[in-house]
């Protein structure tokens, strides 16, 4: 298994993105309709990982800086989007792997807390936040007043 970093408009990138889309269609009854250009995980403000198994992605995540305080983040914040492992790697502790080196690289740039939103129709997420340290928090972003939103931090 090799994560590597990719930009957010690789073929692959896309695909993974279309396939998390499509999680949330059938989840959530609709897309996520938060605005992601291809920029916001350009390093050093972001990153975007990809995880390979035989050649083919099987895995993604992303995180970008986020210090605008009129959408309730906070000065340093580091926003996790588009963590998705396709069906057939799940179980393989790869989510946690890509959250683990979201985080070391989100320190090494100078962020100083991690923050994620989820909805309560994806428990595994919720189950992998919690374990990894994360925790309740209020909501922000484009999802801050939706009722089915989960809202979570850990400092870095």
């Amino acid at each position: 298994m090799e994560i590597t970093p990719m930009t957010f408009d690789h073929p692959d990138a896309v695909k993974l993105s279309d396939e998390v889309q499509a999680e949330y269609r059938k989840r959530f009854g609709h897309d996520d309709l938060t605005v992601l250009r291809p920029s916001y995980f350009d390093p050093p403000m972001g990153l975007f990982l990809l995880a390979y198994e035989d050649g083919a992605p099987v895995a993604s995540g992303g995180w970008r800086a986020q210090d605008t305080e009129d959408e309730g983040y906070e000065r340093g914040d580091a926003e996790v989007k588009r963590m998705f492992v396709t069906p057939e790697a799940r179980g393989r502790g790869l989510a946690r792997r890509i959250l683990g080196a979201l985080e070391e690289d989100a320190r090494r740039a100078g962020r100083t807390r991690m923050v994620l939103e989820t909805g309560d129709v994806l428990p595994e997420a919720v189950g992998l936040y919690r374990s990894s340290g994360y925790v309740p928090t209020t909501g922000f972003g484009f999802y801050r007043d939706h009722p089915d939103s989960r809202f979570f931090r850990k400092d870095l």
